[in-house]
């Protein structure tokens, strides 16, 4: 199985750039009901993953920021406590799936490590239940193989 079996296109994906404030990534989120969006560079790279803990903890260590003053704090500027790893493309399916495992999503990037795309977790899920009820044995060789 591909890795571009499972890929959510950047295109619909809900992603933010360092540049965005912090109150429109709060609106964004709380909009879509999302407790992380992958962030993206000013090159259309993966950043990393903002989850609304990053957020609490940051209005928390900055109580001088008021909710009103969120409009004036980039991205950039908000600490993001995990490293959620991305696959490039061409990653096999066991890497994909041993990320899953930690991660609701899994960014995915190009050779230049360009956001392309995520891959969510439900998906992945879904995929394996359907194989499991097909009777069709789920074994490392096969996912390896991608």
């Amino acid at each position: 199985m591909n890795i571009a079996f499972f890929l959510l296109p950047k295109q619909e994906v809900v992603c933010m750039t360092l540049d965005a404030t912090l109150r429109q990534t709060l609106e964004r989120m709380e909009h879509h009901r999302y407790t992380a969006v992958p962030i993206l560079d000013h090159d259309g790279g993966y950043a990393g993953t903002l989850t609304e803990g990053d957020l609490l903890w940051f209005m928390k260590n900055n109580p001088n920021i008021s909710f009103e003053q969120t409009n004036k704090v980039k991205l950039a500027d908000v600490q993001m406590r995990l490293t959620n790893r991305a696959v490039r493309i061409d990653a096999n399916m066991v890497d994909l799936v041993s990320l899953a495992k930690v991660q609701n999503f899994v960014p995915v990037v190009d050779d230049m490590n360009r956001f392309i795309g995520i891959v969510r977790r439900s998906d992945i899920i879904d995929y394996c239940e359907k194989l499991i009820l097909s009777g069709k044995p789920l074994n490392e060789k096969e996912m390896a193989a991608g």
